[in-house]
């Protein structure tokens, strides 16, 4: 039975409707955002946490709850894109930092953190031999780049359309990005086993190394299906290309990382995000004959800079995250959460006839307004940007925080209760909204 309440106005009134509301509910911080803008371009410094009309400002974090300027409390789906895993306030990891703290920062030299995070990295993640740190998933992802380069002594990267792999190599939009590095790439269809097998042996002698996320986050949550990820690492391997994963995201969705679960060892690994326990962290690691490159006892060694690479809030916060918190079974048990969760969601917006593909994999999800099957991210353009506009004000005006793109990442301080409330959320904006988003 199709349940839909049919509306009779526009999808342009709808988003003038809650866009209205959505002002009307946030006056403080619709005044923070204009003072904000006199200082720093768009209010913010980072591009990816605006929305117009403007984003709400938080203040306080707790648990899975989050409170905006204006006394808004709102749950926490989004997890600051996975790296909010352990959520606002875990006390096992503020310990963890407080205590670091009582030794001093900035220590300027090696320290007792960094080796112990190494050896539970090493441990956990399969294809890691080695590591280094540093303070970004965009620098792990650079500096495995760079590593493939300087070994391959070839150029070219093969990228995915529409992939993310940092602000400074980003091709979302199916184009390079006019902020990335000056690296020349190879782009060929995430997905498509037949098109990226033949440009890796048509550029074979070119490409220092595939890089590719797994899932792609920033990409919509689409998940590589096994054959693509074993046809690449099949043809690298035959050419001598090094095959990167990109884990920034995708190493919370198992134990051992994605690579684990597919059965796949690729040459270097890129980690980030949660890892470092809400404080900022980057690392890559890899074989040893890749990662040895980077010992300075050796001549010829290849060198990696960074201040802040092991400083110890991040070292200490890491430590007690993958041994006291994210343990290998509450891995499982929040990733069969997130399976739970985006299963009941595509299930609403079956039974009520509603437009929307819920992407993803374990604790990772991204809902896309449209009826059209995603495969690849360039299917995601059958969702309009006012389609997702209006979805998005209606679950926060829900409480329900998410991303303007419908992008999700569940952190383990949520509830049985708060995935009902979001299921609730939902259901309510397919029945009002479904037949008003078809118009996009």
């Amino acid at each position: 039975m199709n349940d839909t309440i049919t509306r009779n106005f526009s999808l342009d009134d709808a988003v003038n409707d809650v866009e209205q509301r959505y002002v009307h509910a946030n006056p403080k911080s619709e005044a923070h955002y204009h003072a904000a803008t006199q200082h720093m371009p768009g209010a913010n410094t980072r591009t990816t946490i605006y929305h117009d009309p403007f984003p709400v400002v938080l203040v306080k974090g707790q648990g899975a709850k989050l409170t905006d300027l204006d006394d808004n409390e709102y749950v926490d789906f989004l997890g600051e894109y996975t790296a909010g895993l352990y959520g606002h306030s875990e006390p096992t990891i503020k310990k963890a930092i407080q205590d670091a703290l009582s030794g001093g920062f900035v220590l300027g030299g090696p320290n007792t953190y960094d080796a112990q995070l190494a050896q539970l990295m090493v441990k956990r993640f399969p294809a890691v031999e080695l590591v280094r740190f540093c303070n970004s998933g965009t620098e792990a992802n650079m500096m495995n780049i760079s590593i493939a380069r300087a070994v391959t002594k070839r150029p070219a990267v093969m990228v995915f359309n529409g992939s993310y792999h940092g602000g400074l190599f980003s091709f979302a939009g199916g184009t390079p990005s006019p902020m990335n590095a000056p690296i020349e790439t190879v782009i060929a269809e995430f997905n498509d086993v037949d098109n990226s097998r033949q440009l890796i042996r048509q550029n074979a002698n070119h490409l220092a190394a595939v890089i590719i996320e797994p899932v792609m986050g920033g990409g919509g949550c689409i998940p590589a299906s096994d054959d693509f990820l074993h046809m690449l690492r099949e043809e690298s391997e035959k050419q001598g290309i090094v095959l990167i994963f990109d884990e920034v995201m995708t190493s919370r969705l198992s134990p051992g990382g994605l690579h684990e679960l597919v059965g796949i060892k690729p040459d270097l690994v890129s980690f980030g995000k949660y890892l470092g326990g809400g404080v900022t962290f980057g690392a890559f690691g890899g074989s040893t004959e890749l990662m040895a490159r980077l010992d300075p006892r050796q001549p010829d060694a290849l060198v990696h800079s960074g201040t802040y690479n092991n400083n110890v809030l991040t070292m200490a916060a890491g430590i007690a995250g993958l041994t006291k918190v994210f343990t290998p079974d509450v891995v499982n048990k929040l990733n069969q959460s997130g399976d739970e969760l985006r299963k009941r969601l595509q299930g609403i917006a079956d039974q009520h006839d509603a437009p929307f593909q819920i992407m993803g994999r374990g604790s990772m999800i991204c809902i896309h307004p449209q009826r059209d099957p995603i495969s690849n991210p360039m299917h995601t353009k059958a969702s309009s940007p006012s389609a997702r506009k209006l979805f998005h004000l209606e679950m926060h005006m829900r409480g329900c925080y998410i991303s303007r793109r419908g992008f999700m990442s569940l952190c383990l301080p949520l509830t049985k209760a708060d995935h009902d409330q979001f299921a609730d959320a939902f259901e309510s904006v397919a029945l009002e909204f479904g037949e008003v988003l078809e118009q996009q």
